[in-house]
């Protein structure tokens, strides 16, 4: 990525943890204790939870255990992340980037592998807004890196995945991004190990325009 990379896209997808909000800390505690209980190195956990859902990352860690385990599990471990908060602020220009979207009229969704309560909790205890339109937990059958997300998320827009730009912190929405044939501009300190299309170190890197041809992203 150079300085003057732009992109040109009719919509944006927006990943949640660590591309608006930095939740590290709490993912962090959850999941540690998670690897304790399953006598798993805490370490390791850490290399494969960011960017799925919980159950998906169970069955990453554990492949022998049923499947049943791991969605019980992950509805106990969504209870814990809901409830805390502690440490869960916005990423550095995330208000001003999706107050920008809204004055531009920017077609664009939150596109997230949190349930409805933890995304609202979390976005809510960042001191941001959530975009009118939101994929969550919910609305998918399969979680990133499986692209399910990101193109109903296209759909729901009216926008065809091509014309479309993802931003994304994690290996495996960075994966799911372009398995849904869009652009990814990675966030934050573990995007550039996954070679997205551009990267940057949080938000106020971005400058959004809108003209005739569409919404212009200025990355760098």
């Amino acid at each position: 990525m150079t300085a003057s990379t732009v992109l040109t896209a009719r919509a944006l997808l927006l990943d949640m943890d660590g591309t608006l909000v930095n939740s590290d800390a709490v993912v962090e505690r959850v999941w540690r204790r998670w690897a304790d209980r399953h006598g798993l190195d805490g370490d390791e956990v850490m290399k494969v939870v960011h960017g799925r859902q919980g159950y998906a990352s169970m069955a990453v860690l554990l492949p022998s255990r049923p499947m049943e385990q791991n969605y019980a599990d992950n509805a106990r471990m969504l209870a814990e992340e809901t409830a805390d908060m502690d440490g869960v602020v916005a990423i550095e220009g995330a208000a001003e980037f999706l107050a920008s979207l809204r004055g531009l009229g920017v077609p664009h969704a939150l596109v997230t592998s949190a349930d409805v309560a933890l995304s609202a909790a979390r976005m809510r205890a960042a001191g941001l807004s959530l975009p009118e339109l939101r994929i969550t937990a919910e609305s998918v059958g399969a979680s990133k890196p499986d692209p399910e997300g990101f193109l109903k998320g296209a759909a729901e827009l009216g926008v065809a995945p091509e014309d479309c730009v993802v931003f994304e912190d994690s290996g495996a929405g960075i994966a799911a991004g372009r398995s849904a044939g869009m652009r990814v501009v990675g966030v934050g300190p573990r995007a550039g190990f996954h070679r997205p299309d551009a990267v940057v170190r949080d938000l106020r890197a971005v400058r959004v325009e809108v003209s005739g041809a569409g919404v212009q992203l200025h990355v760098g």
